[in-house]
């Protein structure tokens, strides 16, 4: 087994699922045992530097093996998504994929449908690493992780090799819209850095959503419904009217690429009260404004029809497109291009869908886009990641730091 597939196999075991409802960092026990945990690997392999926060931040050091190279920084997350569970994952290969559905669990009768995830048809013959159907498998973003450690270890392996010094640092609660808020950047000390997070094999990102989170909080009035007529509020039915009022198509089920949306995430209440808990995202920046001015709109509807302050509305911006900050410095974008192009990978440059830790590092002064790290399906129970995917993100990885292939 090769390393980069080792590592990997050997991080998910630890359970690292980000707890939203947590005010703390990391949110969840589990992160900061896989930060010492990669601590103590990244001495062992004889990187510098290396250090642990109270936070569950890791950074470590590999020092230039030549003169006149940028300070480039390689970043991943620790924590997976709290959607589905990530303890207890139980991975397989699937060795020289056939083209066929996957049986992921013979006693739920758990398949991975080609015809659901028909992009898997593009991994034919390759290795597949799938779940047992019951948890998320967590490329998303423990790929990230061994395709960091083992590049460098490679670059070890290799002193000939030219390369600038190469910082480190895994992050915690990317899943919860943490952000890498903590990482202290001026320690951090690189010119420039990219995440290495999920993704298909080529994907190349310096685009994200801009990003805002809405809560709907709703008040009626109970009666007894025998004698209801013309007192009773019904909070359920007015979230109804709410949710009849958003646009019908622009939800995730019915949007790609540069498409915005508006997606539901809970809508819990009784006929007192109700709440609706909803994310906006848009890459454009005056369409984002415009989702954001329709909710205003929406709830001043509803307040007139039931009365002022029956419907409240609160909104928070969560992060950025960061194509704002990277579009001034593509020449990072291309140096990762050109990697892929050594290592025999077609680049597919396309917006995230979502938010990455880069988008708010580009923010604070440190440009990062996201390279791929291989994973599909993430956030799920039918998330796989092909072998020969992650291998690739590996060889890349080496590309952007020495300009050269393994």
């Amino acid at each position: 087994m090769k390393p980069v597939v080792e590592r990997f196999l050997r991080y998910v075991a630890v359970a690292t699922d980000a707890d939203p409802q947590s005010a703390k960092v990391p949110s969840s026990s589990g992160q900061l045992f896989l930060a010492k945990m990669l601590a103590e690997e990244m001495k062992s392999m004889g990187l510098s530097d290396v250090e642990v926060s109270d936070h569950g931040y890791v950074m470590g050091s590999l020092p230039a093996a030549a003169e006149k190279y940028p300070v480039i920084g390689l970043i991943a997350h620790l924590d997976t998504s709290d959607a589905v569970s990530g303890k207890n994952v139980r991975p397989r290969i699937v060795e020289n994929y056939d083209g066929k559905d996957i049986l992921l669990n013979p006693q739920e009768k758990i398949f991975l449908s080609t015809k659901d995830f028909p992009e898997i048809l593009d991994h034919v013959g390759e290795d597949i690493i799938v779940t047992d159907g019951t948890t998320l498998l967590g490329a998303d973003d423990k790929a990230g992780i061994a395709s960091i450690l083992t590049a460098l270890e490679y670059l070890i392996d290799h002193p000939d090799i030219p390369h600038g010094t190469v910082r480190v640092a895994f992050t915690p609660d990317e899943e919860v819209g943490h952000g890498a808020a903590l990482l202290d950047l001026e320690r951090f000390g690189a010119d420039f850095a990219y995440t290495i997070d999920a993704g298909p094999i080529g994907e190349l990102c310096y685009e994200n959503f801009n990003a805002a989170s809405a809560t709907i909080e709703i008040k009626g009035r109970s009666v007894h419904p025998g004698r209801a007529k013309g007192k009773m509020i019904n909070a359920i039915l007015i979230a109804q009217d709410f949710l009849a009022a958003l646009p019908p198509k622009e939800i995730p089920a019915c949007t790609e690429g540069y498409e915005g949306f508006f997606h539901v995430c809970s809508n819990v209440g009784t006929v007192e009260n109700a709440t609706i808990e909803l994310i906006v995202r848009d890459h454009d920046s005056e369409h984002f404004e415009g989702r954001k001015a329709l909710l205003q709109k929406i709830v001043a509807e509803l307040n007139s029809r039931w009365g002022e302050g029956a419907v409240s509305l609160t909104m928070r911006d969560e992060y950025r497109n960061m194509a704002e900050v990277l579009q001034h410095s593509m020449h990072i974008v291309e140096r990762a291009y050109k990697a892929m192009e050594l290592a025999g990978v077609t680049p597919r440059v396309k917006p995230v869908r979502g938010g990455t830790d880069g988008a708010r590092l580009s923010f604070r002064g440190l440009p990062t886009p996201n390279v791929f790290a291989g994973g599909h399906n993430c956030h799920g129970r039918f998330e796989f990641l092909p072998v020969q995917s992650l291998e690739k993100s590996m060889e890349v990885v080496v590309g952007i730091l020495t300009g050269t292939t393994v």
